[in-house]
């Protein structure tokens, strides 16, 4: 109890941090106010952006969260791809900002070609939500520093089409350069090739996962098992990263 009734006082902190962190609304989008949540918590200043928008108003880092974008009309995160937002965001994350993509904002980078691979429906063909199980395999990327290599973890997956699958050249140069992030421990929820959960780019800056860190930054309100805040990291490292200008 006493931690949730501490939450606001962090909150009001993140707007003194001088970090700021845009989160990206799709029309569909449905986990963007509780990714805004988590960067204010985190210590940083949350910004709306809009799909339609044409810059990042000068934001430090981005988030493509949750949902089901435009519907997810020809492929999940196809159209959203096409925004004219995303124009800036992969300017911007060629040029090294940090940017964080959630269930649909994975999608959405592989369908942006800022990760590789793609996003297929489930292999058993039904939506599936619970809380789910990552080992953490790269602690070197914006979004990750705060965890331990080998550490497992526990936050909450939601997703109809979260099968991550790629050609067997791009899982060997994912696998042999270190860049699987996150691997789904206990059950693959989804039919992932080698239970992959979660992957970065070359350059460490950029993250897509399926599970949602959100969904697991305050203590009652989080998955039952385990600490409740496992998410909190992704946050906590992505304002380290900024405040240390890596």
């Amino acid at each position: 109890m006493t931690a949730v009734t501490t939450a606001p006082a962090t909150a009001e902190a993140g707007a003194e941090s001088g970090a700021s962190i845009g989160v990206v609304t799709f029309p569909g989008t449905l986990d963007d106010r509780d990714a805004a949540r988590a960067v204010r918590l985190a210590g940083a200043k949350p910004v709306n952006l809009w799909h339609a928008d044409s810059t990042l108003a000068g934001v430090d880092g981005v988030i493509l969260p949750g949902g089901f974008s435009y519907g997810d009309y020809l492929r999940c995160g196809a159209i959203a791809g096409f925004a004219p937002i995303m124009e800036s965001v992969v300017s911007a994350a060629n040029a090294g900002m940090p940017v964080l993509g959630i269930c649909n904002g994975f999608q959405i980078l592989c369908e942006s070609h800022l990760l590789p691979g793609a996003l297929i429906r489930n292999d058993h063909q039904h939506f599936i939500c619970r809380d789910q199980e990552l080992l953490v395999e790269n602690t070197n990327t914006a979004w990750t520093g705060d965890y331990e290599h080998g550490q497992t973890i526990r936050i909450p997956l939601k997703n109809g089409e979260g099968g991550f699958v790629a050609t067997d050249e791009v899982l060997e140069e994912l696998e042999g350069t270190g860049r699987v992030v996150f691997r789904y421990q206990g059950l693959n929820p989804n039919g992932s090739l080698r239970d992959i959960a979660g992957i970065t780019n070359e350059a460490g800056n950029v993250v897509g996962l399926m599970p949602h860190p959100e969904h697991a930054v305050e203590a009652g309100f989080g998955p039952e098992d385990g600490t409740g805040i496992d998410g909190q990291g992704f946050f906590s490292s992505a304002v380290r990263t900024l405040v240390n200008g890596r």
